[in-house]
């Protein structure tokens, strides 16, 4: 998009004006109808969001394909490597997107992008490591920015609880990137529930193969040389200064507490999100965990985590256990010899007082247990309408108005119960139940905990 003049700039609607405004733009604009101007499907550059995209490597290059049918105008990543990469599957996988991937412009800083850029920006999606994402995606929302942030939402409880009320102060859309959220399985597993087909749910086990990365060890002391196309600086952004060495970023980041969320925050977004959705759990009531030995700087290489749920909306009172490390929950009595739970990466298991319910990650295949339950088992019209996927659906909301089914005043809760996990398996030689006020956002019997709440950030980066 070019910079209009500063004449045009004065008759002219911005494009956010325009795209948030039907009314405004029925008054005052006529836009040709697109099947006169290109054919079924053609997309009118009016209809069109202006889409920056914040870190393109790993699950940054999905994440902005899934939004490329929009106008990308503006790409970030603080290494150049990334990006030359970024550009080369491009080549490989989608030729023709080439020619927006160039003339978008390309940046290091998102801060310096979202300024320089304002007014041609409306939308922005967020793909960097999680100790970045709070303070790109409140730049954003402040700056009345629809926001898509891949998961978790965030590295702290703190700022997961910021991010949601600056959303909703802003009345921008929102959502966080748990793709298995948006899946056919996913509605499947409400409408069961929901229709009681394994009576009343009051036991939950959530597992994953994960870390599939180091954990567990010290971060290195020695400095080794950083790459000329990294700027360190930026990629450690608010976490505290430190030497560069690539045994911290580029993948094995997550599991280093100032830059990850361990196992539980990596997966927890795909794998407690289904039963905290479809049991509509909200704020867990006590959590405890135990794990193999926790370090200064990493999370365990194994944990278990056990978190209670109140009563809720006539549902009862809910367990929840969350393992990892290749730990596993026991096996149901009446399962079948032979049969695997979930998957190789994992799965979920529900008890509930007239049977039970278990699926692989990320929702995939629910099945009733035993599986003759499953063959008896008359299955119930859907309740929840299909999604169009989980970038669709906040497009269509930045749109049209209404939210996406994981936006921000429901990824939040669910990001901080799973970080409270993680609160919990570095407190555990504390040897107690943690209580968690959800309403005030404290830890009310151990207040020293309230320090991982939030994360202090050194000078130059603020949300």
């Amino acid at each position: 998009m070019t910079h209009p003049d500063n004449e045009e700039k004065k008759t002219i609607l911005s494009r956010r004006d325009f795209l948030g405004s039907a009314a405004l733009a029925a008054a005052t604009v006529t836009i040709v109808p697109r099947h006169v101007l290109g054919g079924p499907g053609f997309k009118a550059p009016s209809d069109k969001l202006n889409i920056a995209c914040i870190g393109v490597g790993g699950k940054g290059f999905s994440d902005t394909l899934g939004v490329s049918e929009e106008n990308i105008v503006a790409l970030c990543d603080v290494d150049d490597a990334k990006m030359t990469e970024f550009r080369q599957r491009i080549v490989e996988y989608r030729p023709k997107a080439i020619s927006w991937f160039d003339k978008a412009r390309k940046f290091k800083d998102f801060r310096k992008m979202l300024d320089k850029m304002d007014k041609e920006i409306d939308a922005v999606t967020i793909s960097t490591p999680d100790h970045t994402h709070a303070v790109a995606a409140m730049m954003a929302l402040k700056m009345k920015k629809h926001t898509f942030v891949q998961k978790p939402l965030t590295h702290t409880i703190a700022e997961a609880r910021a991010l949601a009320a600056e959303a909703q102060k802003q009345g921008v859309a929102t959502q966080m990137g748990n793709q298995g959220h948006a899946s056919k399985e996913a509605r499947m597993i409400n409408t069961w529930i929901q229709a009681g087909a394994i009576g009343d749910v009051t036991e939950v086990h959530c597992w994953t193969n994960r870390p599939i990365w180091p954990q567990g060890i010290q971060a290195p002391e020695e400095s080794m040389p950083v790459p000329d196309t990294l700027d360190w600086d930026l990629w450690l952004g608010p976490a505290r200064s430190r030497p560069y060495h690539p045994a911290l970023c580029h993948f094995v980041w997550r599991g280093w507490f100032d830059f990850g969320t361990g196992a539980l925050g990596d997966m927890g977004a795909h794998i407690m999100d289904h039963p905290y959705w479809a049991l509509k759990l909200g704020h867990p009531a006590t959590v405890q965990a135990s794990s193999t030995p926790v370090t200064e700087d990493s999370y365990p290489v194994a944990s278990v985590v056990k978190y209670t749920f109140p009563e809720r909306e006539g549902m009862p009172p809910v367990a929840l256990y969350w393992y990892d490390g290749g730990l596993m929950p026991e096996r149901p009595e009446d399962m079948e010899p032979g049969r695997r739970m979930g998957s190789g990466e994992g799965g979920v298991l529900y008890i509930g007082t007239r049977g039970k319910l278990m699926h692989a990650t990320y929702g995939l295949n629910p099945r009733l247990v035993p599986e003759t339950r499953m063959q008896e088992f008359v299955r119930p019209e859907p309740v929840i309408p299909e999604s169009p996927g989980i970038q669709a659906e906040w497009i269509e909301a930045a749109k049209n108005g209404g939210k996406s089914t994981t936006d921000f005043s429901y990824s939040g809760p669910l990001t901080e119960t799973m970080l409270l996990g993680n609160i919990a398996i570095r407190m555990k030689d504390m040897n107690r139940v943690l209580e968690w006020d959800g309403g005030k956002g404290e830890i009310v019997n151990l207040p020293e905990a309230d320090e991982l709440l939030r994360m202090p950030y050194r000078a130059g980066w603020t949300l």
